[in-house]
């Protein structure tokens, strides 16, 4: 479809279907009927969105079912269906699951990168899906944000090599692009500066972005009207636990980034800089502010700055409910974030009251019909770049590929290239014929822990069913048939004292907003567990299933050999793959260390008279003594 055939197809559509292609509804709220009827450009998936039963087969059927309905509609615009595919196809029951963006981060192997994300892509179209919202090209600078294990790593370069490797292995297949039915539209996300935002600045939901502040609790984080706290409890049962701490429960997610605009450009900026020149077409929003003003109703930085300046000719998409949250006069919301430079919104429940806003605002000159027809045609363009005009059809073969071996051992692969061995007394290689071998803590034997968030579920799911293997699993699939290894998610065994214990503590499964956490510590039942290991093995392994460096000095030397494994996903032989010697440890820190609370956020570790407990590429070598 060439420019022309895109301007007179805009030229024959109604403003309700202009409204219609900027829209994005959670497949849960529509159907293929109101698909066709509304002329709607873009159903999702979010965290959870998935049919039952959660197949391949019926992730097929679902979104076939949703296309079937946009190629109804009067003029027969091809919908776009995208999904949160962060580290793998995760939504989907036998999917590879790669380790979470932080242990990619530790690899630094950008060819690595690029191929987890070509194995994502093809499982991604064989389920029919071909918009992906990734990558993430987040810089956090403070470490208790809940979104840090999503980031590559603190700093801007390595983000923006593996970012950019990343959306290439999704959109570039063979160097034929986007055009090819094996490429998939990535997202890169969260434009700009999510990554900046400060500690307690959470609380803002107006355009103005009055910060409530923060006292340590999570009381009063976010202030929001009754009818749009009503909205947002409609759909408790789908997110649960989101409630827990009042609406949100955030402290630094969707918070406020307090810097200058040349920090902004020098931090932040340089990832999206490089995806535009690298074939980026859709961009996603930033929930959080700059400056005390929502990044959803920035126009200097979505129009200036990235349309203007960046010459970024894709289309940019607002995140989950964002428009909710610029103005509680939702016409007026609807009004700043598409003058602001939104081409596609994402309303996931109430979307007739979105379209219904803007007609209104069109026909009432409050949003330009120059603006309109700007946002449309950047989406029809991205479509046609697609093929979909072209009834572009899913590459049968991918089908067979879902979740293969091939696939697994690009995981596998994944996994023991992220380890970072902090600590080591000279104990590595462990021995395969050892006597006897103690394995403790719970997420040794869950993958659902050892998978973390956006894993099936938004949260991820605890003891998730699953294909892949446990640590107990690749421990046991590893030693020799004479060595027995015994399990205890507690860590009492008997009085025998075992040659090897190997105690997995792991952060509990999170997402953002919940995983905003003030204290990084561990437990006292992970940390007593610590002890009773120390006393029955003569050598203790830690391994660490975390989305963020925890603050551990205290129990470093508790260990003779220490592994930070990240939320390394399905393929738990990666691990036992490093720790008997298979392959080296080679994993280098993508985030400084810190050793206190007070060395947190980096520019506090920075300023701090004492190093940190590791240095950012701190990682080493296995040695036996």
């Amino acid at each position: 479809m060439t420019t022309r055939d895109i301007d007179r197809l805009l030229g024959e559509m109604t403003l309700a279907e202009k409204v219609g292609q900027m829209t994005q509804v959670e497949k849960y709220s529509i159907s293929p009927d109101e698909v066709a009827k509304h002329g709607i450009g873009s159903v999702l998936s979010g965290g959870g969105g998935n049919p039952t039963p959660n197949t391949p087969e019926t992730w097929r059927d679902m979104v076939a079912s949703f296309e079937e309905g946009a190629l109804r509609s009067r003029l027969g615009i091809p919908l776009l269906y995208g999904v949160d595919a962060v580290h793998g196809h995760t939504n989907v029951c036998g999917a590879t699951i790669f380790p979470h963006n932080i242990g990619l981060g530790a690899t630094r192997d950008a060819d690595l990168v690029r191929r987890i994300a070509r194995v994502t892509a093809e499982e991604l179209i064989a389920t029919g899906v071909r918009w992906d919202f990734a990558p993430s090209v987040s810089v956090p600078q403070d470490i208790r944000w809940g979104r840090t294990f999503e980031a590559y790593a603190e700093d801007t370069e390595l983000v923006t090599e593996l970012g950019v490797a990343f959306l290439r292995g999704l959109q570039d297949v063979d160097g034929t692009g986007l055009s090819n039915p094996a490429a998939v539209l990535g997202c890169v996300k969260h434009y700009v500066a999510d990554g900046g935002t400060s500690w307690c600045s959470a609380g803002s939901n107006t355009v103005t972005g009055e910060s409530s502040g923060c006292n340590g609790n999570f009381e009063g984080a976010v202030a929001i009207s009754e009818e749009r706290r009503s909205i947002l409890e409609q759909h408790e049962n789908q997110f649960g636990e989101m409630y827990e701490h009042g609406v949100w429960g955030q402290r630094i997610d969707q918070g406020v980034a307090y810097i200058t605009e040349e920090e902004l450009r020098r931090v932040h900026l340089p990832p999206y800089v490089a995806a535009i020149s690298n074939g980026a077409r859709n961009i996603m929003v930033s929930l959080s502010s700059w400056q005390d003003l929502k990044l959803h109703a920035h126009r200097y930085l979505l129009t200036d700055v990235l349309k203007g300046e960046l010459g970024f000719a894709g289309f940019v998409v607002s995140d989950w409910l964002a428009i909710d949250y610029l103005d509680d006069d939702y016409y007026k919301a609807v009004v700043l974030g598409i003058n602001a430079g939104l081409d596609m919104v994402m309303v996931p429940h109430e979307w007739e009251r979105f379209v219904e806003a803007l007609i209104r605002a069109a026909e009432a000159g409050d949003v330009p019909m120059e603006r309109i027809d700007d946002a449309v045609r950047r989406v029809l363009r991205v479509k046609a770049e697609m093929g979909l005009f072209d009834g572009v059809q899913m590459e049968s073969a991918l089908v067979a590929g879902f979740g293969s071996t091939e696939h697994r051992a690009v995981a596998r692969e994944a996994v023991a290239k992220s380890l970072v061995l902090l600590e080591d007394k000279g104990v590595l290689p462990l021995r395969k014929d050892a006597e006897l071998i103690y394995v403790a803590g719970r997420p040794a034997a869950d993958i659902g822990l050892q998978c973390g968030g956006w894993t099936i579920e938004w949260r991820g799911v605890p003891g998730g069913d699953m294909p892949g293997t446990t640590l107990l699993q690749a421990v046991q699939q590893t030693v020799s048939s004479k060595t027995e290894v015994i399990y205890a998610a507690d860590g009492r065994f008997s009085d025998r004292v075992a040659d090897v214990g190997v105690i997995v503590i792991a952060e509990p499964p999170y997402a953002e907003m919940t995983g905003d956490r003030a204290d990084l510590t561990l437990p006292p039942e992970d940390i007593e567990q610590i002890g009773r290991m120390r006393s029955q093995c003569r050598i203790l392994v830690g391994i660490l299933y975390t989305g963020r460096p925890l603050l551990i000095a205290d129990q470093v030397d508790f260990f003779d050999c220490l592994v930070s494994a990240w939320l390394p996903g399905s393929e738990g032989a990666g691990i036992t793959d490093a720790l008997f010697g298979d392959v080296p440890f080679t994993g280098k820190l993508p985030f400084a260390w810190p050793r206190s609370e007070d060395q947190i956020p980096l520019a506090a570790l920075e300023a701090h008279p004492d190093p940190p407990l590791w240095l950012r590429g701190h990682g080493r070598e296995a040695r036996r003594s």
